[in-house]
């Protein structure tokens, strides 16, 4: 990235040794760090297709007032002139949790606490009027059409076993009812929420990553912190979170058994052969 970007680089990130950078590999994106900003390149044309629409959306949420930081949207190029499309982003300060940091009941404590007020900020921003104009909201019928798909594109490249798996899992995500009361990051993972250390605690300090942002369900959240910290973080964030509806539970756990698929869906649209491969694991 460094070296086939490097005239392009230099330009948007004037004030940094281009031998210090650092680059993350996204699902959608490479990610170049600067000290103040950060660039994404898109791994695949779709991807690129998408950079205007994932700048409106940042843009809508920087208003909201959540109480921690979302990148904000500085620069964007759509490839003209033969240059690499880009978007250029403000850094968020913070990094991801050490994975062994919930091992702390202080910590598992904290970290649960500010997962639900991030979530609970995120439903009542649901409700905004600016906010429902400016986000997308998710299609009714989307889980039925997502299962046609994977039937549809994917069982092709699956074991036998594999799609008995799959039809079991789909079977859970075409009975999900179509909600869109709040707003869902939709890819709410460990690696997209960064936080600071202080008195021995950590600080929620950003989001990351609000490619998939919609009006949805918000058990599409809570399953991507299941997934990522592991079902006694999750059962915390859920008691202080108050009295959850009747079908929270079925919804958390039928949305987390499609998160392979959609990975694999994704990268089978885009071309992404590596990350096609890794979402199919379990399926081959």
């Amino acid at each position: 990235m460094r070296t086939t970007h490097a005239v392009l680089l230099r330009r948007l990130l004037p004030q940094d040794d281009p031998r210090r950078l650092a680059v993350r590999r996204g699902q959608f994106h490479h990610v170049v760090l600067g000290a103040e900003r950060v660039v994404c390149l898109p791994r695949t044309p779709a991807a690129a297709d998408r950079l205007p629409a994932r700048a409106a959306s940042l843009r809508a949420l920087a208003g909201l007032g959540l109480g921690f930081r979302t990148p904000e949207p500085l620069a964007l190029g759509r490839g003209e002139g033969g240059e690499a499309p880009f978007l250029v982003l403000s850094r968020v300060p913070g990094e991801p949790l050490a994975v062994d940091a919930l091992d702390d009941a202080r910590v598992a404590g904290a970290v649960a606490a500010q997962y639900a007020r991030l979530l609970a900020g995120l439903a009542g921003a649901g409700g905004d009027a600016a906010v429902r104009t400016a986000l997308p909201s998710a299609l009714e019928g989307r889980w039925r059409r997502f299962a046609a798909e994977v039937r549809a594109e994917l069982f092709a490249l699956m074991s036998e076993d594999g799609r008995l798996r799959a039809e079991r899992e789909l079977a859970a995500a075409e009975g999900l009812p179509h909600l869109t009361g709040a707003v869902v990051h939709g890819d709410l993972g460990p690696e997209n929420v960064l936080w600071e250390w202080g008195d021995g605690l950590p600080r929620l300090a950003g989001v990351l990553d609000w490619d998939e942002v919609s009006l949805a369900d918000p058990a599409e959240d809570l399953a991507a912190v299941g997934a990522g910290h592991g079902g006694e973080l999750l059962g915390r964030v859920l008691a202080l979170g108050g009295s959850p509806d009747d079908g929270l539970a079925s919804r958390i756990l039928a949305i987390r058994g499609t998160f392979a698929l959609q990975q694999a869906l994704s990268a089978h649209r885009d071309g992404d052969a590596e990350e096609l491969a890794d979402g199919l694991t379990g399926y081959r």
